[in-house]
């Protein structure tokens, strides 16, 4: 017996010990069990004071199974024992593992020589979130959790389909051995560096004929939910000017000939509209309708530029002529239609759209509206002659759902079960961009999966803090992709592994629809304060501990842990490249 409970404080119960405690290890952690007739209670003692134990009420052991939550405190003639060995597995742990459902990733600090894991369903079919302060061993504890799940004797997660999107490039290191340690499995690894020096990796290309307007909308950094039309018309006209002339020329006409005459009826003066015209036929012109065409009256022809000669009156003489001549290109049983990923265009493509969507929706006859479109001309333009553009470059035509089937293929013709995306080369706009456009094609990929969640797709965002934020995509788009794989994703099989070392900047939402947490040592007061608001189920006690973790521990908690349980992460093999820098080595040299 342990000692003879005293007292009863809502959840804390107050335990006399009648036990020499120089005798005793510390007892603070441990769990105890409180018997009676009618119930067998757990607790954990987390505080000793003059003699007397405070534990704190966590579950209750009903046929021989540990259920969280208590109905009714103990009585107190119940007995006190401290947890038996046998049963501590069953709180803190597994009790009575199998290889297939079940993962172990360290070992209790508390109680020497228990394995602590977890039911795979139980924290991979829910989204998790891991959290720690720099140096707090957070990204070797990631490591070891992917490692965990592929380092079965008996068995292999073949169709696991686990997308790291790595922030610094750290964990190639860690991953990219696994066909060496089991031949079944397979690595595949991207990259923004232009310079690849490594065996085996690829440079990241996005096929720009995949995107939606949303998409594009997040690539040109659009701030408006009024600039989305000249997006969506711009994707129509891809469709159009893109393309081989003899498959869209009436459509290409029509187009045309629908601005032509926009400017025509504008208003402006004389100069103007000559000038915008021969501005547009300069560009955009098929065979059939350019400066050249030769336009025909009775009695003579004339080539179309010649009517637009301005008189000395400062009038074009022949504008009814003109107008006629464009009426009758116009085709009102053509509809302009989304781009439907069949067909390929590139960046240059889409800037040529995008120019004449301008001009077709009037932007050149307003201020207002052309400087609020003008800017995404300017930003593609830029992303055409800058250094990104290098990642839409794409060579080969690919469908939506072969591009996703190749992301998971690897070079050996086998699936790929984990696919590192080092993103450490582009700035972090652009690397939000990339991150949200990848989560928005897999998210999609698996909503039109057959048969629903048959191939779940882990998405694993390193240092999470930079990309899964509250900004601006709810007001712009009307959602926010990581918000919405969180509230929906599960059902599909789409889960997100959010990792960071400031919490307190992550998206509320996303934070709230996490069910696991693994929390390494913090010290932040913002973000320890955040962790207590938004994380269900946090207790204070959990909360003090965060501020003295040692390196490579944590807490653990949430659907697939029984209660809070502190871990000593093992050490992963190989590690990732996450070191810090060795100062005394880099500055020193020894003396001759």
């Amino acid at each position: 017996m342990l000692g003879a409970i005293i007292g009863i404080e809502e959840d804390t119960v107050l335990v006399k010990l009648n036990i020499d405690l120089n005798k005793f290890q510390n007892l603070v952690n441990l769990h105890v069990v409180m018997e009676d007739a009618n119930d067998m209670l757990v607790g954990e003692i987390v505080d000793i004071k003059e003699g007397i134990a405070y534990v704190n009420l966590m579950g209750q052991i009903i046929n021989n199974e540990f259920v969280f939550g208590v109905m009714r405190k103990p009585s107190f003639g119940a007995s006190v024992k401290l947890i038996s060995k046998e049963r501590i597995p069953m709180i803190i742990s597994v009790d009575n593992p199998t290889e297939r459902k079940d993962v172990f990733i360290g070992e209790s600090p508390i109680y020497p020589g228990v394995r602590i894991g977890f039911n795979i369903n139980e924290f991979f079919a829910n989204h998790f979130a891991i959290f720690g302060s720099t140096g707090s061993g957070k990204s070797w504890g990631v490591a070891r959790l992917i490692q965990s799940i592929f380092d079965k004797k008996s068995t292999v997660a073949y169709r696991a389909s686990i997308f790291i999107f790595d922030a610094y490039g750290e964990y190639h290191a860690a991953f990219k051995t696994l066909n060496e340690k089991v031949p079944e499995l397979s690595f595949k690894a991207y990259t923004t560096n232009t310079n690849i020096n490594e065996a085996g990796t690829e440079l990241l290309k996005i096929p720009l004929w995949l995107l939606t307007t949303d998409d594009i909308a997040l690539l040109l950094n659009a701030e408006s939910p009024n600039q989305l039309p000249i997006i969506e018309k711009a994707l129509k006209l891809v469709g159009v000017f893109a393309r081989d002339e003899e498959e869209v020329i009436k459509q290409k006409n029509d187009i045309i000939a629908r601005a032509t005459l926009d400017i025509l009826s504008s208003g402006k003066n004389s100069s103007q509209i000559r000038d915008q015209i021969f501005s547009i036929l300069s560009t955009y012109h098929t065979k059939d309708l350019n400066l050249e065409t030769t336009i025909y009256q009775p009695g003579y022809a004339r080539p179309l530029k010649q009517c637009l000669i301005i008189d000395a009156s400062g009038k074009i003489r022949e504008m009814e002529l003109l107008t006629n001549f464009m009426q009758s290109f116009k085709d009102d049983t053509i509809e302009l239609e989304m781009p439907d990923g069949s067909f390929k265009y590139g960046l240059e493509d889409l800037k040529v759209a995008l120019d004449f969507a301008l001009i077709s929706e009037g932007a050149l006859t307003s201020d207002k509206v052309y400087d609020e479109d003008n800017i995404l001309k300017v930003r593609l333009h830029n992303l055409l002659n800058g250094d990104y553009a290098k990642y839409f470059e794409c060579d080969e035509y690919v469908s939506r759902d072969d591009y996703i089937k190749d992301l998971l293929m690897a070079s050996n013709g086998r699936k790929a079960q984990i696919i590192n995306f080092n993103i450490n080369y582009v700035d972090d706009r652009f690397a939000k961009t990339i991150t949200k456009i990848y989560s928005k094609l897999l998210f999609e990929y698996a909503k039109n999966l057959e048969r629903r969640a048959s191939l779940p797709f882990h998405i694993i965002l390193e240092e999470a803090h930079r990309y899964v934020q509250n900004d601006n995509d709810i007001n712009l788009l009307g959602y926010n992709i990581f918000d919405r794989i969180t509230k929906e994703g599960r059902k599909y099989g789409v889960l997100l592994g959010l990792i960071s070392q400031r919490p307190s900047d992550l998206s509320e939402t996303s934070i709230s629809q996490c069910n696991n947490f693994l929390i390494f040592k913090m010290l932040h007061p913002r973000d320890i304060q955040y962790i207590r608001d938004m994380v269900p189920n946090i207790t204070n006690e959990i909360v003090k501990r965060l501020r003295v973790l040692q390196p490579g521990n944590c807490i653990a908690f949430g659907n697939a842990f029984h209660v809070p349980v502190l871990i000593k992460m093992d050490k992963p093999s190989p590690p990732p490249s996450s070191s810090s820098c060795d100062i005394s080595e880099n500055w020193f040299i020894d003396r001759k």
